[in-house]
């Protein structure tokens, strides 16, 4: 049986085709869709259901107890047999992942291209914009949980991704921070016309995307 989203949206960036994830015997998702530069597609379902398999495939990382078939396309690009690290995806997860060693500024200049110029200046720029220009020398375990998920944000953006993969990144904030992060990253999101796949429990997340949404 394939899972349907709803409904199907114009202008495809990310270009999902047959794909067909298992676990044994049990199909966990068969998938054909297309994703815009700047919608959110949200995938929902209970623990176990193959959300997060789902993102492991696109990103290039399933566990090898998982078969699975299928054609990513990212702006026309075939990435399937792509090594993870070539595949130019974001991901942002349930814990911001911050390297503990580097400080806010380090953080930032991990994510930047080995191409990019006025480093410094790009990551002083962003910092200002996202109200953290103070933060550039902090230690992240100083930083709470909503600045530690804008500093994640704002990394992800500088690495120029062509598409982003979000694994319930706002599950462990607070009711009102959530609401708030969540509108940064989405508009984040938006304003690079990046398209992405979310997944949540959340049906707040998923209005709040206002994209396709599939139901595992």
């Amino acid at each position: 049986m394939s899972n349907k989203p709803e409904p199907a949206s114009a202008d495809p960036r990310l270009k999902l085709e047959q794909v067909h994830i298992a676990l044994g015997s049990t199909t966990l998702v068969d998938l054909d869709c297309t994703i815009a530069g700047g919608e959110i597609f949200t995938v929902m379902g209970p623990s176990g259901s193959g959300k997060s398999s789902l993102l492991a495939y696109l990103g290039g990382f399933l566990a090898p107890a998982f078969t699975a078939s299928g054609s990513v396309r990212i702006n026309d690009q075939e990435v399937t047999g792509l090594p993870p690290e070539e595949r130019r995806l974001g991901l942002l997860f349930q814990d911001p992942l911050l390297f503990p060693h580097l400080s806010v500024a380090g953080n930032l200049q991990f994510g930047l291209p080995a191409k990019a110029v006025d480093k410094k200046a790009r990551i002083a720029a962003v910092l200002n914009q996202a109200g953290l220009a103070d933060f550039a020398d902090r230690d992240p375990a100083t930083l709470s949980g909503g600045q530690k998920s804008r500093v994640a944000l704002l990394r992800l953006l500088l690495s120029e991704p062509q598409a982003v993969l979000l694994d319930e990144p706002f599950s462990k904030l607070d009711t009102d921070l959530r609401r708030d992060i969540r509108e940064q990253v989405f508009l984040g999101i938006r304003q690079a016309k990046l398209p992405a796949i979310l997944v949540s429990h959340d049906e707040a997340d998923a209005e709040a995307a206002g994209g396709q949404v599939l139901r595992l």
